[in-house]
C-alpha cells in the first residue's frame, strides 16, 4: 500500500523553518536559497491542504496545525536520523546500542563500570537514555534497558540482576553529639522524612518493619530522582530511605550515617530487559551477558555500616 507522505526534503525544510521561525535562517542552516525553502513550504502546504505559517507584522508564526505538525515531524526526523546512524555503525561484532536506565542507577552504578564493558567490546557504541517511567522500546528506539520492578513486562525477555536493601540515612549533623549508633527507632518521629516520588510507599513499609508509628509518613519534601534525595540527605534536610548500594560511597566517607538498626529488602528487583525480537542481536546479547556476569561477581555481602538488618 502506498504511504501518504510528502517528500523528505519538504519535511526537513519545514522542520528547520519551524524551529527558527525564519526562512532565511533555515536556508542558511541547510545551505540552500531562501526561495528554495519557500517553494518547498508552499508545496507542502498544498499537499496537506493546510497553512503551516502565517505572517504577523513581518514575523513568521506557526499556525495551530503547523505547531502540532512541527513537533511530530521533528520526532520523525530524529528517529530516522538515529536509525540511519545505527545502520551506518552496525557490524557483525559491534554496532550502536541504545541502553535505557534509571538516572541514579545509571550515574552511580552503571557508568563507573562501563570501562570494563568497553575494554571487552570496543566496537559496540553505547548510548545511555535515562528516565524514571517505564521504557517504551518501540517509541523511544531503545534496544535494552535496566528495569526496576517485576519481571512481567509483556513481549520482553527479562533477566534478574540484583535486589536492593533499603536503609534510612541522614547527615551526621542531625544526630546529637553523644549519640551512639544505632539510636532508638522511636526517634524517627522527630525526623523530617525525605520522600521519593516513584516510591510512595517506601516509608510506610520501613516503619511497619520497625513497629514505630508516625503521624504522617507521607509528609516531607518530595524528589523525583534518588540522586536528589541523596543530595538532600547530605545537605541535612532530613532522613532519607535509600538503596544501600547507591549510598555506599557517602556511608564510607562519613557524609551520611545509617542511624537505625533496621534495613528492609525490597520486594522488587533490578532486571535487564529487551524485546523478544532483539534476542539474537549481537550487541544486546553482549551487553546482557556482561551485566549479568558483573552483578553476579559483585554480589556484596558486606555489612551495612550502622547495624544489622531487621
Amino acid at each position: 500500500m502506498r504511504r501518504v507522505l510528502p517528500s523528505l526534503t519538504a519535511l526537513q525544510f519545514f522542520e528547520s523553518s519551524a524551529r527558527h521561525l525564519s526562512f532565511t535562517r533555515a536556508a542558511e542552516e541547510l545551505n540552500v536559497t531562501q526561495s528554495a525553502i519557500s517553494r518547498q513550504i508552499r508545496a507542502l502546504e498544498e499537499y496537506l491542504g493546510r497553512d503551516l505559517f502565517r505572517r504577523v507584522k513581518k514575523r513568521l508564526k506557526l499556525t495551530a496545525a503547523g505547531e502540532a505538525y512541527a513537533a511530530q515531524v521533528r520526532d520523525l526526523l530524529d528517529r530516522a536520523e538515529a536509525a540511519t546512524l545505527q545502520v551506518m555503525a552496525y557490524s557483525d561484532a559491534g554496532g550502536m546500542l541504545n541502553v535505557g536506565t534509571l538516572p541514579t542507577f545509571g550515574a552511580r552504578w552503571l557508568v563507573p563500570r562501563l570501562g570494563d564493558f568497553k575494554a571487552t567490546w570496543p566496537d559496540i557504541q553505547l548510548n545511555l537514555i535515562t528516565q524514571t517511567r517505564e521504557f517504551n522500546f518501540d517509541r523511544e528506539g531503545i534496544d535494552i534497558a535496566i528495569h526496576f520492578g517485576e519481571d512481567n513486562l509483556p513481549g520482553c525477555v527479562t533477566h534478574r540482576l540484583m535486589g536492593e536493601t533499603l536503609i534510612a540515612v541522614c547527615a551526621p549533623k542531625l544526630l546529637k553529639e553523644n549519640d551512639d549508633l544505632p539510636i532508638a527507632r522511636e526517634r524517627v518521629r522527630n525526623c523530617t522524612l525525605l520522600q521519593h516520588s516513584t516510591r510512595p510507599r517506601a516509608w510506610q513499609d520501613w516503619l511497619a518493619a520497625t513497629g514505630v508509628a508516625v503521624v504522617d509518613e507521607l509528609a516531607g519534601p518530595r524528589f523525583e530522582h534518588f540522586h536528589m534525595v541523596i543530595q538532600a540527605a547530605v545537605a541535612g534536610l532530613g532522613l532519607a530511605l535509600l538503596p544501600e548500594f547507591l549510598v555506599r560511597e557517602e556511608l564510607e566517607s562519613g557524609r551520611l550515617v545509617a542511624p537505625f538498626d533496621v534495613s528492609i529488602p525490597n520486594q522488587h528487583a533490578y532486571y535487564v530487559v529487551y524485546p523478544k525480537e532483539k534476542e539474537n542481536n549481537f550487541a544486546v546479547r553482549a551487553f546482557r551477558d556482561w551485566l549479568i556476569a558483573t552483578c553476579r561477581t559483585e554480589q556484596d555481602d558486606r555489612p551495612i555500616p550502622s547495624g544489622t538488618a531487621a
